[in-house]
């Protein structure tokens, strides 16, 4: 004779209770984790959860994360349901037969997008989906482990510039490290013979960070009026009061640039900042003058025109210091 099983008295719940308890496992019923703080479901014969190592294990060497379904392996060592499509050995995503690049999993509610849909929201990352940036304003995707997207300082970090104000996401390519950093702490590592920067540039943007702090590069402008980025972008740039002071690497002293444009570059980032401004366009090319004594000089430069802001000297509402240009004096 058939036993019916008490079910769970949550409401419009009708999964089974567990044990002596009235809840089903997923409402807190049967044996919890012993795992102090946790009170997840204590897994098969064990006191623990699975994030805690209770249950059936992974058999694959060295590694010890749940197995998953009947299989003996995690997902990354293949248990659980497998993805259908020819040829795919990713997971199924339930309630499907799919891997999530295959069609599988919650998909992305808004009309036309068959992209999945991320976490406990109904959209995709593109339309909003999974845990947002938590800067105010700011609505792109937060990066995982943390609370910031990529932009903000969100993901994880290169710890040789972690605590620059422009600080780079790492990559596991470069041990952890960002392009930039790991070519420049380990140019002997094979690696850093095949990594593409602007080479001149970032050294203007190492050497301002290791002597100033609260420089951005490189990152776009935002209005006060939108969350649109502004179309022109500056090399390196610190506001300090009502004067954003910048820095621009110019090679070959930017010869071939009209000059035209050049003015018109001018009034369109005035109308993002409508206070003082004062640029120093600095060229690392030239014959005459090491880079390591241009540097040394432009760093004096930074030095003299941050004094002159912050005792409000600059009464101009653009000033303009070229160093190292033709027919100027350094």
């Amino acid at each position: 004779m058939k036993r019916n099983r008490k079910k769970c008295n949550e409401p419009g719940c009708n999964k089974s209770a567990q044990g002596t308890t009235d809840k089903c496992a997923a409402h807190g019923g049967g044996k919890r984790c012993n795992e102090p703080g946790c009170d997840k479901s204590a897994q098969g014969t064990t006191d623990k959860c699975a994030a805690h190592g209770g249950g059936k294990r992974c058999n694959e060497p060295g590694c010890n994360k749940s197995a998953l379904g009947k299989t003996d392996k995690c997902i990354a060592h293949g248990g659980g349901k497998r993805c259908n499509e020819p040829g795919c050995d990713k997971s199924a995503r339930e309630p499907t037969d799919k891997c999530a690049a295959h069609g599988g999993g919650k998909r992305c509610n808004e009309p036309g997008c068959n992209k999945s849909a991320q976490g406990t929201t109904d959209k995709c990352i593109a339309h909003g989906g999974g845990k947002r940036c938590n800067e105010p304003g700011c609505n792109k995707s937060a990066i995982a482990p943390t609370d910031k997207c990529k932009a903000h300082g969100g993901g994880k970090r290169c710890p040789n510039c972690i605590t620059w104000i422009d600080s780079r996401g790492g990559s596991s390519a470069y041990d952890g490290y960002c392009a930039t950093c790991f070519k420049r702490l380990f140019s002997s590592d094979p690696r850093s013979t095949i990594i593409y920067e602007h080479t001149k540039e970032i050294r203007v943007r190492n050497t301002i960070n290791d002597h100033f702090e609260g420089f951005i590069h490189d990152r776009p402008l935002y209005t006060g009026n939108c969350n649109c980025a502004h179309r022109r972008r500056i090399d390196h740039r610190k506001l300090i009061g009502a004067t954003l002071l910048c820095v621009e690497t110019d090679e070959h002293a930017h010869g071939g640039y009209d000059k035209r444009d050049e003015e018109i570059r001018y009034d369109d980032l005035y109308m993002v900042h409508s206070g003082k401004w004062i640029f120093i366009r600095f060229n690392p090319d030239g014959k005459g003058v090491d880079m390591v004594d241009k540097l040394e000089r432009l760093v004096e430069e930074i030095q003299i025109q941050i004094d002159r802001i912050e005792n409000d000297k600059n009464k101009e509402l653009l000033e303009i210091v070229k160093l190292f240009y033709p027919d100027m004096k350094p």
